[in-house]
Parts: structure tokens; sequence; C-alpha cells
């Protein structure tokens, strides 16, 4: 059995992987982790009982998963504030402003509705490290905490939990909205109630698709991963720009006002520009995944903006901010972190800082956009090999310092292992999609040939 944890939380078929049961037993392990170690000494002086948050997107699996997560946090002594349907990020947002204990999040972030997951938060709102996870993972066999009579946590409704979060985001604006009209796409997710009703109050004129979540529908269609009707819509009603929210609004992606998209590379470099010009882009520097484009590298080396590489995953964006002290990260996907203000991909957050520097400038998001170039981008995945052995081979390993020489400066290769199934992922960038194609199913091929089992 592989780890039960993966890139952001545990994720699986509700009902199936994700059972009732599994979340219960899930949930008991994190409360008795997450309330030992420096917690424990102070919750014991308070004299009180933990307190932890928890949200869900509207899928509708996520009614009885949350049911699930807050019996078992109950049963282990943990009082449970249940903030409903809201964000990611302001499950976070809560937990860090509250002085909670830790947040549980139900939601699969883009996935299709049959499908749901756990994401904790630790105290101070920040996603987990991996030795804590597997602390969780390994708690589960345990004997869980069995408070009886007034040990017992309580449940109750967080009744304004959607008006903190939204006053929080406006408070990150220095100006207003007024005269922008943006488009939203809500995924038919967590942000459908949320984000018009910012965007709005900033002074936006707002037109919202996605925005009628029936449990079923979330995804489907619409959001960060299906951008058609955005593009379609922003054109119809001439809107300025648009923002597509993924189901749990923890990503953005935007459409400029001629339908071309733009992604969380080109959102980065926009916002770290207007950062370094405003003086608030902690020592200069950007923190992308090693996916990024190779356009945002050369576009921020330009610039004179250091750009630190992480792991994929806004973990570990999160990770190398941290150390670094940098102020602004994220990935291609559009998860954008702003640490002055948020914990963790924010993507109403990122849509509002992102109109506010087309009005900031007076420019449109297109000419903010050409700021850098794209370097057209292969990716292979090749099945059926042995991810352990990639960086033992020789021959694939010439066969990389081949390609790379024959880029040169002009493209990049990138091979890594999936984290979660049995291929490797073959990644090339070059000037022209011809080349990049060309050398990507090269190098797929000497993976495939060497490493296959």
């Amino acid at each position: 059995m592989g780890r039960l944890f993966g890139t952001d939380g545990v994720r699986g078929l509700a009902n199936g992987e994700l059972t009732a049961d599994m979340v219960v037993r899930l949930s008991q392990a994190a409360a008795f982790v997450l309330t030992k170690g420096r917690h424990a000494e102070e919750l014991k002086a308070e004299g009180r009982r933990p307190r932890a948050v928890i949200a869900r997107d509207p899928r509708v699996s996520g009614e009885f998963l949350s049911s699930a997560v807050s019996a078992g946090l109950a049963s282990s002594g943990i009082d449970v504030w249940d903030a409903g349907v809201v964000p990611t990020p302001a499950c976070a947002y809560l937990v860090r402003d509250g002085g909670f204990d830790f947040g549980v999040m139900v939601s699969a972030s883009h996935n299709p509705a049959p499908d749901n997951g756990i994401k904790f938060f630790s105290f101070g709102g920040t996603k987990l490290p991996d030795e804590v996870e597997d602390r969780i993972e390994g708690a589960m066999a345990k004997q869980a905490l069995s408070p009886t009579g007034a040990g017992v946590g309580r449940i109750k409704r967080f009744a304004d939990a959607e008006d903190r979060y939204v006053m929080h985001l406006l408070s990150t604006l220095d100006r207003d909205l007024t005269g922008l009209h943006v488009v939203l796409d809500c995924a038919h997710g967590a942000a459908s109630g949320i984000s018009p009703r910012v965007f709005r109050d900033a002074g936006a004129t707002v037109t919202v698709i996605g925005d009628d979540p029936d449990g079923l529908n979330i995804n489907k269609g619409y959001g960060s991963t299906h951008l058609e009707n955005l593009q379609s819509t922003v054109l119809s009603v001439g809107a300025d720009f648009g923002i597509a929210h993924d189901g749990d609004a923890d990503r953005a992606l935007a459409i400029d006002h001629t339908g071309r998209v733009i992604d969380g590379d080109h959102i980065m470099a926009i916002l770290a520009l207007g950062m370094k010009e405003e003086g608030t882009l902690t020592s200069d520097t950007l923190v992308a995944t090693v996916m990024s484009n190779l356009g945002l590298r050369k576009s921020m080396a330009q610039h004179g903006i250091t750009l630190i590489e992480s792991a994929v995953g806004d973990r570990y964006v999160l990770e190398d901010l941290a150390t670094s002290g940098a102020s602004l990260g994220g990935e291609q996907s559009g998860h954008i972190i702003l640490t002055e203000h948020s914990t963790t991909g924010d993507g109403i957050l990122t849509g509002i800082q992102l109109a506010r520097e087309v009005v900031r400038t007076g420019k449109t998001l297109a000419e903010l956009a050409d700021v850098m170039d794209v370097y057209p981008q292969v990716l292979i995945n090749v099945s059926g090999v042995d991810r352990s052995r990639l960086a033992d081979d020789d021959e694939v390993q010439a066969a990389i310092v081949a390609a790379e020489a024959e880029l040169g400066d002009t493209g990049r290769v990138l091979l890594r292992p999936s984290g979660t199934e049995a291929l490797i992922r073959v990644m090339v960038e070059a000037a022209d999609e011809s080349t990049a194609t060309r050398v990507a199913e090269s190098l797929a091929a000497v993976v495939k040939d060497r490493l296959q089992t």
C-alpha cells in the first residue's frame, strides 16, 4: 500500500476509497497528532479543549464526509466550528484569524464531483509537512482519544465565517476596481457566492458564469480546467478580462479581452513586476516550480528578479517561500501565494490583486501579460517504467545532456518521476513547437527503451 497522503492531502473516490469510516479514523488520528507537542501545554494552561475549523466545497459527498470529520474530531475531544461551504483559502484564513488549533477542508479541488479529499491546516493556517502527515497516517492504527462526558467536543456553526473572509479579502485592496468589467467563472464550486460578492464590493462590474452548484456539477464544463465558456463570455459581453477558479477556489487563471489564456506564469510575472516597482517584492525574489515556463525565467532575469525553483505542488512552493522569506510564489496552474495576505494559494485574492494591477497601471491585462514570451512546451508521460532508475541510467542521462546541448539557451529539458503513478514525465521547451515535439519524443523513446518494467 502506498502513502495515504498525496501532494495535497488525502484524495479519492468518495464512498469508494474515501469512506465515512476511514475519514472518522483519519480525523481521530489528526486530533491526536495535531494537539500534541507545543500546543498541549498551552491548552492545558488555558483550561480549554482544542478547537478546529472545518469547511467544504459544494460537492454532494462533502455533506456526509464533513459530518464524518466532525464526528471524528468531536469524539476525540475537539470543539468543531463548521464554516460550511467556503473556499479552501478561507478555511486557512479562519484558522489563523481565529487562533484555532487546526483546520480541515473537505474538497477534491479541480477533480470531478465523484471524488473528494481531506486537507489539513495546522495552527497558523499552514499546510502540514510530510513528516506530520506521516505521523497522522501512523496514528490511524492506534487507539483514538476517547473522552467521555464533559470531555467530548462540541459542534457549532461558524456563522460569520464567510463575512470574515470577505472582509479580509477587501482589506488587501488599497484602491477600488470601479470601471472594470470582469467575468467570473466559479466552476459551480466554493467561489460561487463569495467571488462575485468581493469583486462587486470592490467596485467592479461583474458577469458571472458557473455559479449554480448542485453538488454534482462542480468543475463540469466550467472553471480553470475548462476555459472555453469563460473565453466566449468575455468576448461576447466585451469585458476587460475574466477570472476562472477551480472547485475550491485556491487557484485562478485569467482570460484577457482578446480571449487569450493568461496562466499562472503570466500572473506571477505581472504581480512580481508590479510588486518590485512598489517595493513589496521581498528581496526581489519569486518562487515558482520546475514546471514553470522558460519564458517566465527569462522575463524575471531581464527585470532583475531572482527565481527560486521548487518541486511541483503548492505546499513545496510554500516551504521555499518560508525558507527564503520571499513574498510571492506559485504554479503555472494558477496556485498563487501572496504571503503578506495568505498562507496558501487563494484564487479570489489572486483575482482582485490582478485587477488592482490593471487599475494601478492603466494598462489592459493583455498589455501586462506581454511582459513574458511563452516557449512551446511539450509534455509526454511515459508509462510502464521504473521511476527509481531514472537518475542512474547512463544512456538516459546522456540523452538528456545531448538534448540540452542542442537546445542551448533557447530551450529546456525536464524529466521527473510522477509522485502518484508508475510513469516518468518528459517535458521539453523550445523556441518552436516542432523542435520541442521532436526532442521530447526522442527522449521519451530512450526512457521507454531503457527503463521499461
